[in-house]
């Protein structure tokens, strides 16, 4: 099993996005290291009331500099309280948590949606075959410029101010994309979506999955879906997103 490092890391960077999106580079060089597109880690506030760690997708890896990027949303009392951190700060941090994508495939769609995003710009880097990547927004866009250089990208916001008006499967089909293998991040409804249309056309899907997790390491089964087959460690249809995902084959689970 993959080793994972609890450490105090110190904040290089932290810019806003968005008013309700923060970007955030952190040096920790045996995380940097050891991380893989698709994995999380579980960032532990300073507050001492907030007991749970807060898990934040990996954005980018930069193993020379010891770095790692963090897109994430303030959604609560603890992403909003990290978010008030400056350069120079130090927090402590878990992982890499999680199994992240498999590299895979011949021609690939890569798809991520709303905070889904940030997750698949490491894997666009890392991803070396022929690819489309296609970003769904509500309505505001961000990071579309930092995807330019790893493919063709295609937007689609709910509203239509930019790129095709729908979501992520409406421009998949309107510029006619096709590929061998899709690989997807964002809310259940897209994921739903997503394994649908793959399924429709013989596809193979790698989706990874929004979930609210405690722990974040298998042992309190805060994070559990439904899965095809019979868990090992629970004995019922269900999997741990922490520990056995986030990404699954779209198959192996039931949306």
């Amino acid at each position: 099993m993959a080793e994972n490092y609890r450490n105090t890391a110190v904040i290089t960077s932290i810019v806003k996005l968005q008013e309700d999106i923060v970007s955030m580079w952190l040096k920790d060089q045996e995380i940097a290291m050891a991380a893989k597109p698709g994995q999380f880690v579980s960032f532990y506030c300073k507050d001492g009331s907030r007991l749970l760690p807060r898990p934040i997708s990996i954005c980018e890896i930069n193993r020379e500099d010891g770095t790692l990027r963090f897109v994430f949303r303030l959604v609560g009392e603890g992403t909003k309280e990290i978010a008030t951190y400056q350069v120079g700060d130090t927090i402590t941090i878990m992982g890499p948590l999680g199994n992240g994508f498999k590299l895979e495939g011949k021609k690939a769609i890569l798809i991520g949606g709303g905070i889904g995003i940030p997750p698949m710009l490491e894997l666009s880097k890392q991803l070396n075959i022929e690819k489309s990547i296609v970003l769904g927004y509500r309505d505001v866009t961000f990071m579309t410029e930092d995807f330019a250089p790893y493919g063709e990208v295609f937007i689609a916001t709910e509203d239509g101010s930019k790129g095709v008006k729908g979501n992520v499967i409406d421009a998949i089909l309107e510029n006619k994309l096709e590929a061998d293998i899709i690989f997807a991040c964002g809310p259940t409804p897209m994921l739903r979506g997503i394994k649908a249309y793959a399924e429709k056309n013989g596809i193979k899907a790698q989706i990874s999955l929004e979930e609210r997790m405690a722990c974040g390491i298998g042992a309190c089964l805060a994070c559990v879906c439904k899965t095809k087959e019979v868990d090992h460690h629970t004995h019922v249809h269900n999997t741990r997103i922490c520990k056995d995902g986030p990404v699954f084959y779209a198959e192996e689970v039931d949306l």
